[in-house]
């Protein structure tokens, strides 16, 4: 295995990246570059070509060997389903006519999947000779037919300018020893047609390409610059990364402050207002990672030395929101529902760009990663790494795991808010917890191209509960099949919606409130808040809390309040039994039957508990519904997408779900539960009895919670006001934590309408032990902070006072 690691990545260059990220003289990024030589071109085309298949490996290895059955497997469908006649009018009967954008775009794709297989040594179409004469037959083909200079775009503009010429490069790097001349030239022109550069959108020359979109744009131009000889194509696609062209104002080395890109708070943005770590964040953290990789040690290495911002979002932006291997729904847009995309590949494919970008990446970032991927390797056996890897992506991941010297990294604990893209993270040990929330700033969903056709209330405060018993809650068929008008955490009107995005290009619905997102203390509690404003044609208000804890999350909800005559309700749960789960339920200690289609209704309960999800307190009693159900979909329902609209086959799983009714037009209503994951149904019980966290205000003006096993206070305040005996000047989230003499505060206005907030603390202080340059302290009987929250995009001040 060592020594199928050691080919994969002599032949990539990747371990020169490190000395190649020296600062270039004058400019961020060299613009100047060596013309190279023929020796330069090929030997990095060759290194495309190892980044491909995954070059030297042993295919008796169990692992490598079962990675070619599958490569096999799809390569032998395709190749039985080719239609290889001269009087073809498609390559593919299911991709006409092949005129269309998506159908050549995805026919590229499958060429590049017969060519890959062609390529790689030990599979079954290595080689052949007949296999090669139909890729180059069929490459000429869709050439004629559809994707030429003179074609025009129509349709989705991403088979055209991304999709096709980056599946044709590769399809070129792989036969480039059979291609003849004149096909090349052509293929070239093409690319040079819809992908000259990777700055500009080719269909609107005076947009600029942002983020991952950009990143692939690089990667293609350079490919086109290695296969044609031309130096400048390939430092411009180096160049790119930095983009020099525009002063580095869409480079992908900085952080950015509004629009696309990587922020310093761990969020990432894609399409200016969707939060997209988990899609289009794994895309450019990749692609990036291929191209460093690709160019290193050559003339036109990347050289500048702020890519170090890419090195800090694998701890920052993707650590806390992969888990055990999987990626979180709350960051995956539209992607959650293509049925060849779930959760457990998407993360496969993080920990793949991780890995490959650790290759050359200093040993104070690499090791880390390493362990870090180790763990999620590990841990996963739901879905195993191997299973979703290509060739080089399952050698790098097979190094780490036979490398006794890298330890397996634990979980990521610690609470995080990601406010600039309105997302919230709560790890803990065993489980953990995330919320989707939206604003006038960040959408409440994303859908187009026939994707995401009921995403209507995925941004409206779903919750997301990750167990690490249970890995398949989201994975297991749960979109096509969950009840897309109860998803859990989120407060609802029952009207009938149409589906989303049925027409060509993708959009986003920007809700119209301010507040969504909170403050974290010690990087260990949040208490985080939304206001839900109803979309067109509802007139639903609601003020909703979360407050994020060692052990439980307490969920508040207040000023509920619709007039459209129809029913009102919150879901505390929905959750995935699978497809012959008969997990029990209890209600107040009471076993309910597990029949489908039981649905209860309890006047008054106090508790409840679900096998393997864990329990469900409601403090005040709840008028809570229950039901049992059997429910059945199909992928094709949520996504008719052209190159990943889903299946027709039915999907069945069953479900268990927990709401509050809050009647029909509710005036100022409320809820309030708090979810215990994992724990057992005698700790359900107890903690309903004891009460550990008590709840002080559920109002309209305030929501707050008090730990006393912590020492910590924690308010949510629409308005001035006091609570827990904290009081606020305006709006704001706030944490107090008491520890003996220590005092740790935190303040942060989600809603960014206040350039000052004053909070006033119930005790008197000494002295301050740290406070961040935002805040100022006045002790006194009644301690008095003074936060600058002004232009700080609702992030978090701090401050510890000593007593």
């Amino acid at each position: 295995m060592q020594l199928s690691r050691r080919t994969l990545l002599a032949a990539s260059g990747a371990t020169a990246v490190g000395a190649a990220l020296a600062p270039a003289a004058g400019t961020a990024q060299a613009a100047d570059t060596a013309p190279g030589t023929d020796q330069d071109f090929d030997g990095l085309l060759q290194r495309a070509e190892t980044l491909i298949t995954g070059g030297g490996f042993d295919p008796s290895d169990p692992d490598f060997a079962a990675a070619l059955a599958a490569l096999d497997s799809t390569a032998k469908e395709l190749w039985d389903t080719l239609e290889r006649g001269t009087g073809r009018t498609a390559l593919w009967a299911d991709l006409s006519p092949v005129t269309d954008a998506g159908n050549f775009g995805q026919s590229y794709t499958r060429l590049r999947t017969l060519a890959t297989a062609w390529a790689t040594p030990g599979a079954a179409l290595s080689g052949d000779a007949a296999t090669a004469d139909a890729l180059l037959g069929a490459l000429r083909f869709t050439y004629d037919a559809a994707y030429h200079p003179q074609a025009g775009e129509s349709g989705n503009w991403w088979f055209w300018e991304i999709g096709a010429p980056r599946a044709l490069m590769d399809c070129c790097v792989l036969l480039r020893g059979l291609l003849p001349e004149d096909d090349l030239t052509d293929y070239l022109g093409v690319v040079d047609r819809y992908c000259p550069d990777a700055d500009r959108r080719t269909n609107s020359p005076t947009l600029s390409e942002t983020g991952a979109n950009r990143t692939d744009k690089a990667v293609i131009v350079a490919l086109r610059g290695l296969l044609g000889k031309d130096a400048d194509k390939v430092a411009s696609a180096r160049d790119a990364l930095s983009d020099v062209r525009d002063s580095g104002r869409n480079s992908l080395f900085r952080y950015a402050g509004s629009g696309d890109g990587f922020y310093e708070d761990g969020s990432f943005v894609q399409h200016e207002v969707v939060a997209y770590t988990g899609s289009y964040g794994t895309v450019l953290l990749g692609g990036a990672a291929w191209l460093i990789s690709l160019l290193a040690d050559s003339p036109w290495a990347v050289a500048d030395p702020k890519v170090s911002v890419m090195y800090e979002a694998v701890e920052r932006s993707f650590a806390p929101v992969v888990f055990d291997g999987l990626m979180m729904d709350s960051v995956r847009g539209r992607a959650v529902s293509r049925e060849r995309a779930g959760d457990h590949r998407d993360g496969a494919s993080a920990l793949a760009a991780i890995l490959l970008l650790a290759s050359g990446t200093p040993a104070s970032y690499a090791d880390r990663w390493r362990s870090l991927v180790k763990g999620w390797l590990t841990r996963n056996r739901t879905t195993p790494f191997a299973a979703l890897a290509t060739l080089p992506q399952l050698a790098l991941a097979k190094a780490v795991l036979e490398d006794r010297a890298i330890r397996a990294g634990a979980r990521t604990t610690g609470s995080f808010v990601l406010a600039d893209m309105d997302r919230v993270v709560h790890r803990r040990p065993g489980w953990a917890c995330a919320l989707s929330l939206s604003s006038k700033r960040i959408s409440a969903y994303e859908a187009g191209n026939g994707e995401n056709l009921h995403g209507w209330y995925t941004g409206d405060g779903m919750t997301y509960l990750y167990d690490g018993d249970d890995l398949g809650q989201y994975n297991d068929g749960f979109w096509p099949t969950v009840d897309p008008y109860r998803l859990p955490g989120t407060t609802v009107d029952t009207r009938h919606r149409d589906d989303l995005g049925t027409g060509a290009g993708t959009s986003t619905y920007l809700p119209s409130n301010g507040v969504a997102g909170g403050a974290v203390l010690d990087g260990r509690y949040t208490v985080a808040a939304m206001e839900v404003a109803g979309a067109p044609g509802s007139t639903l208000r609601t003020r909703k809390a979360w407050f994020l804890l060692d052990n439980a999350v307490v969920a508040l909800g207040a000023g509920i309040t619709a007039s459209d005559g129809r029913a009102v309700e919150t879901i505390v749960e929905n959750r995935n039994l699978g497809a012959r789960g008969r997990d029990r339920l209890l209600v107040d200690g009471v076993p309910l039957p597990v029949e489908q289609g039981r649905a209860d209704e309890f006047r008054r309960a106090r508790w409840a508990h679900l096998d393997g999800a864990g329990g469900y307190v409601f403090p005040d009693g709840a008028a809570l519904h229950t039901l049992r159900e059997e429910r059945t979909g199909t992928w094709r329902a949520i996504n008719t997408g052209a190159d990943t609209g889903g299946s027709t086959d039915p999907v069945t799983r069953r479900y268990v779900t927990l709401w509050v009714d809050h009647g029909v037009s509710p005036t100022d209503d409320g809820y309030a539960y708090v979810l215990l994951p994992g724990a057992s149904a005698a700790a359900t019980a107890i903690w309903a009895h004891s009460r550990p966290v008590r709840i002080v205000a559920n109002d309209a003006v305030a929501q707050a919670v008090e730990d006393r096993r912590t020492g910590l206070s924690a308010a949510h305040f629409w308005g001035a006001g006091s609570a827990a005996g904290i009081t606020s000047s305006g709006p704001a989230s706030v944490l107090v934590r008491r520890r003996g003499s220590q005092v740790s505060v935190a303040v942060a206005d989600p809603g960014r309408t206040q350039t000052s907030l004053t909070v006033e603390l119930p005790f008197r202080v000494r002295s301050v032990a740290h406070a961040d340059a935002t805040v100022r302290v006045i002790p006194g009987r009644r301690t008095v902070l003074t936060v600058e929250t002004g232009g700080s995009r609702g992030h978090t001040h701090r401050t510890e006072l000593v007593q």
